[in-house]
């Protein structure tokens, strides 16, 4: 199928949610530009780790732990994730408070290397991201996934979800829709699949006046497995 008007996708997510004002409630919203220059890079650093940590494991397990790693690693302060050799992170890899897995613990001192970089140039990380156009949000996934430590995948755009960045994410219901409508046709992470993806968000968020974040979970209630 053609892709379709959003007018068209809200009503069918609204009619599968039980009505207009359970879908709203159902959906988020993002953070300012203020708010989100505001937020400090150790909170990046950390929104970035737990989500590594997160990936391919249990999210509540990671969650029970955090205030141990949040502990272990000086509450990720950049300039000390900065300071600590290489034979310390091993030894923190070890820590029975945390889960111990080294090649994601050295993602800490990586990607605090890319923050105090970006920095530096514009700063503060938090600035950087809180300045990047939502109309190319897969430049901003372009550049955590080249310059950061294991950002790639929805690993990069999901953390910017949950720090209140606007975007969407190619959840495997928006996946799904999208191929339905032949917006996306190869790989996923192509690319040529990527640009489709962000024009034609783009043109749902010139239709609807919404955040790219909304309208991605407007996508995905409105199809797959998540009928009430």
């Amino acid at each position: 199928m053609a892709r379709e008007r959003f007018a068209q996708i809200y009503a069918r997510a609204a009619e599968r949610k039980g009505g207009e004002a359970a879908l709203e409630a159902m959906l988020a919203t993002p953070l300012s530009n203020d708010a989100l220059a505001a937020i400090g890079d150790d909170r990046w650093l950390a929104a970035f780790s737990q989500k590594v940590f997160q990936s391919g494991i249990s999210w509540q397990v990671v969650r029970n732990k955090w205030p141990n790693f949040e502990t272990v690693f000086f509450g990720f302060d950049i300039e000390k994730m900065l300071l600590i050799p290489d034979d310390m992170w091993e030894r923190k890899a070890t820590d029975p408070g945390i889960i111990r897995h080294l090649a994601k613990v050295m993602t800490i001192p990586a990607n605090a290397q890319m923050i105090h970089d970006v920095a530096r140039q514009h700063g503060s990380f938090a600035r950087f991201v809180a300045d990047w156009p939502s109309n190319d949000i897969i430049g901003l996934w372009r550049y955590l996934k080249k310059h950061g430590a294991r950002l790639g995948g929805n690993i990069g755009p999901y953390t910017l979800r949950v720090m209140g960045k606007d975007t969407f994410i190619l959840s495997q219901d928006t996946e799904s829709y999208l191929r339905q409508c032949g917006i996306i046709d190869g790989g996923r992470d192509t690319q040529k699949s990527l640009k489709a993806t962000q024009e034609a968000f783009n043109a749902w968020q010139e239709e609807s006046g919404r955040p790219l974040c909304q309208i991605s979970q407007i996508i995905a209630f409105s199809c797959g497995d998540n009928r009430l």
